[in-house]
């Protein structure tokens, strides 16, 4: 299938979120990931005074489709962690914004299992029902695959099992469409993309850092972290400026 590729007039940062909560101590891995959040209360503060709008991928859609300008941001948080609800949400419903958060959908009310070898501490993720309440307050459920594994180092038939358990569980769970989806790890191949394609997906996010330009593979969106360690001026540096587009990897 052809690429479908974004036509976007000005640059639009999608900002990618994992945890929002209170950092585990010092030394732990992936300690970066952790955003508190009093830290990203700040951070949707200063996206509504600097006039930017916080979008889901729905409702990003048209603007990465040159449907529409103005001044957005796309949110999304990946693994679908409890605390997104209980410590992301108040925030986004105090600025009018919106979000996808990506889900696992074989291990919704279970635990971060795939970071057991890496040493991070294992965290609730949201329940069927905790998903629900999300989507309920205005928020989205996009596919994270079934188990969140490694697409790059599984047979096809796997990825493709794992890829449409994803979309289809979810769905049946939020009983609405789950049109976006995220590759775990960020590790992906084209028949990856042909395989997201044919399911219908109609953006698929990765790990490149970067703001959205035009002429973008919409399977294959770049995003911009926010880090622990990201102060409100370098924020503002990742969302108005090329700072992230020169820091593509």
């Amino acid at each position: 299938m052809p690429k479908r590729l974004t036509a976007n007039t000005r640059p639009i940062p999608i900002l990618v979120y994992h945890q929002i909560a209170a950092a585990p101590p010092k030394g732990s891995p992936f300690r970066s990931l952790y955003v508190a959040p009093e830290a990203f209360a700040r951070q949707m503060a200063w996206l509504e005074r600097l006039g930017y709008q916080g979008l889901s991928m729905t409702a990003l859609e048209p603007y990465l489709n040159g449907q529409k300008n103005g001044k957005v941001v796309g949110i999304t948080f990946d693994d679908g962690y409890l605390n997104n609800l209980s410590n992301a949400l108040p925030s986004l419903t105090k600025h009018g914004f919106s979000s996808t958060c990506y889900a696992v959908s074989g291990l919704l009310g279970k635990t971060n299992v795939w970071d057991v070898k890496t040493g991070i501490a294992q965290t609730p993720l949201m329940n069927e029902a905790q998903l629900r309440q999300w989507v309920s307050a205005g928020q989205e459920v996009g596919s994270h695959t079934h188990q969140h594994i490694d697409l790059t180092v599984s047979d096809k038939n796997k990825c493709q099992l794992e890829i449409t358990l994803g979309k289809n569980e979810l769905e049946s769970v939020v009983k609405t469409p789950v049109a976006h989806f995220c590759y775990p790890y960020g590790r992906y191949q084209t028949e990856h993309i042909g395989m997201v394609d044919t399911l219908g997906f109609v953006t698929a996010t990765t790990t490149q850092r970067s703001r959205c330009h035009a002429q973008t593979d919409m399977l294959q969106l770049p995003r911009v972290p926010v880090l622990r360690s990201t102060m409100l001026p370098v924020f503002w540096l990742k969302i108005a400026t090329a700072y992230e587009d020169r820091r593509k990897k």
